[in-house]
């Protein structure tokens, strides 16, 4: 069986620098930390963050001291606001690609353009700019939910930096019938981007692919979503351990990527993973495979990949969980 990770995959520059952030509150204070909801939508590394002493909570209201960290997806400037004057210590870890979307989202509104955010609504990243502009702003998640926006003579859009460029050129499309001006600015991260290109590029190669990221990440769920619409079975996974030997029976090549939320640590357990049972596979039936690593250099990590797959791997096949970044 042939192994292929994809060149674009794991962690982007706006993941890597929030957890390097709550990392160095770790080592650099004594006080309580906190995040206003998981600092990324991954549950392995926020078990990891908690492990020391990084807490997550849902709401100021249950912190009374100690420093809070925003997480990537960004926060309404509301609490922000309240957050200091309750006297604790704020720590930005905003992407700066979703800072950049609340900066673009406020000067849209100021430049008197009714604000169209294309994104979940309930992803807390949407939820931060609808903050920004004090909630003046309509949320569409497709083309569709364009057809139920009021005609207005000026229209600004923006986007979920996790959101695909189709469905930004859909909704594009779509809001040109509802206005006479439409300003459209582009806020997709590039790393989204370019991630999405080389997951639907890998999945036209191989037999099966496995996408690796939280199942309450957004984007790690749309490259499952891109690789299922390009034909080939898809199993969206967190761990190493939930590959079991029967999801990858009678599969010849396997393509392997992540989301953006997903840390190297991981992808190289799963990598591992691959090549242990690749390598059992051959031993028993004499064949021989490969791997590429598509350039990068993922380092085994002895005593962890050889753990049996969790009791019906293969119920991922098809899965679609509603997810957030």
């Amino acid at each position: 069986m042939k192994i292929t990770l994809a060149k674009k995959a794991g962690h982007c520059f706006g993941v890597k620098a929030a957890i390097k952030k709550a990392f160095e509150i770790v080592k650099t204070t004594k006080r309580s930390i906190f995040t206003l909801g998981p600092i990324i939508h991954n549950p392995q590394v926020v078990e990891m963050l908690e492990k020391r002493g990084v807490v997550s909570v849902n709401s100021l209201s249950q912190i009374d001291k100690g420093v809070i960290i925003v997480r990537s997806h960004g926060v309404p400037p509301q609490l922000i606001d309240e957050a200091r004057a309750r006297g604790l210590r704020v720590v930005d870890a905003t992407c700066p690609f979703v800072k950049r979307a609340q900066n673009l989202a406020r000067e849209l509104v100021e430049q008197k353009y009714e604000l169209v955010i294309l994104g979940d609504a309930a992803h807390p990243e949407v939820g931060g700019i609808v903050g920004t502009v004090n909630g003046a702003a309509h949320v569409v998640s497709d083309a569709d939910d364009v057809k139920k926006l009021p005609d207005k003579k000026r229209y600004g859009l923006i986007v979920q930096t996790t959101q695909s460029l189709e469905n930004l050129q859909q909704v594009t499309s779509a809001l040109l019938t509802k206005t006479v001006v439409l300003k459209v600015i582009n806020t997709i991260c590039n790393a989204t981007t370019e991630l999405q290109k080389e997951t639907r590029r890998l999945a036209g190669q191989v037999d099966a692919m496995l996408v690796v990221g939280g199942r309450n990440s957004a984007n790690t769920s749309r490259l499952a979503v891109i690789s299922r619409e390009a034909g080939v079975p898809t199993y969206h996974i967190e761990t190493a351990d939930e590959i079991d030997n029967a999801l990858l029976q009678g599969v010849l090549h396997v393509g392997v990527t992540a989301g953006t939320s997903t840390p190297d640590w991981i992808i190289n357990q799963v990598m591992e993973r691959l090549r242990l049972i690749n390598n059992t596979t051959k031993e028993s039936a004499g064949e021989h495979g490969g791997i590429n690593d598509g350039g990068r250099k993922t380092k085994p990590r002895n005593g962890r990949g050889g753990k049996a797959g969790i009791p019906g791997g293969q119920g991922n096949r098809g899965r679609h969980s509603s997810a957030r970044q």
